[in-house]
């Protein structure tokens, strides 16, 4: 575990670090998981899809309808993860089936799940010290095993299977993401970095040897990219996915990992 953890804080692309999270769960038999992070709560809500980054190694046909379909807006445990910290069985869903307690939304939702070979697993939701952010992960058991399986796994590895997805999750909370159409360009988060530090359009025009009107082009085109509607909300939005004030390489490297997904989240 040691050694994992060594190479897990060492790593500095997202791609990398999710599929070495994926190669360790498989040992516990955790064959496919689903991975959400937004900072960008609102209220009781998850906030907005088009601001969540997504991980997952599930399959395409259940991406699309589990995500690109709506469906994960009625998913029990999604709910749950929502709602709660810590991690719970899969059998707590078995149980409010039992009880009568599901929605026909939330019934729906399981009849594609068992559908795609989803049956059993285990979901954790990650505290975070902010009230805006909301993380969370599926772990879903490959074929074969049964929720009494996973919980005897849970039995056994419970701890350090908290510990390991728990800091993968911060891993990943603290690296770049970027999950709208278009990514900042270069001059855009350096404009940006500006009017974090308190500069003016003309002060920000003088230092970087611009017109005033390139750089209120730079700001709009800024806010363009990132969908808000002020300067403030674009450098707020621009600073929670750390596409500004971060090293520049690590930056470039989240946005070509990103690229061409054809979303507005990524899967990975």
């Amino acid at each position: 575990m040691i050694n994992h953890l060594e190479k897990l804080l060492s790593l500095q692309d997202i791609d990398k670090l999710w599929e070495l999270h994926c190669e360790l769960m498989s040992q516990y038999g955790f064959d496919r998981l689903i991975y959400a992070f937004t900072p960008f709560r609102t209220g009781s809500g998850l906030g907005r899809l088009e601001d969540t980054l997504i991980l997952s190694n599930h399959d395409e046909p259940y991406l699309n309808e589990f995500l690109r379909g709506g469906l994960f807006m009625h998913a029990p445990m999604v709910r749950w993860t929502a709602e709660n910290v810590g991690a719970c069985s899969w059998s707590w869903v078995e149980e409010r089936v039992r009880a009568g307690l599901l929605t026909p939304p939330e019934l729906h939702v399981l009849d594609v799940n068992h559908r795609h070979g989803v049956r059993a697993g285990y979901s954790i939701s990650f505290i975070d010290g902010s009230s805006r952010a909301r993380a969370g992960i599926g772990l879903c058991a490959e074929p074969g095993l049964r929720q009494s399986d996973v919980d005897e796994i849970w039995e056994r590895n419970g701890r350090e299977l908290m510990v390991v997805n728990a800091i993968t999750h911060l891993r990943i909370s603290t690296m770049p993401f970027v999950t709208a159409h278009r990514a900042l360009t270069r001059r855009q988060r350096e404009v940006l970095e500006w009017v974090a530090d308190g500069k003016t359009t003309a002060d920000i025009a003088m230092l970087m040897g611009l017109t005033i009107a390139t750089v209120e082009k730079h700001l709009r085109l800024a806010r363009e990219a990132l969908d808000v509607e002020t300067t403030a909300q674009a450098v707020l939005k621009a600073s929670l996915q750390r596409q500004i004030f971060f090293n520049r390489s690590y930056i470039d490297g989240a946005i070509r990992s990103s690229a061409g997904n054809g979303d507005n989240f990524s899967f990975k």
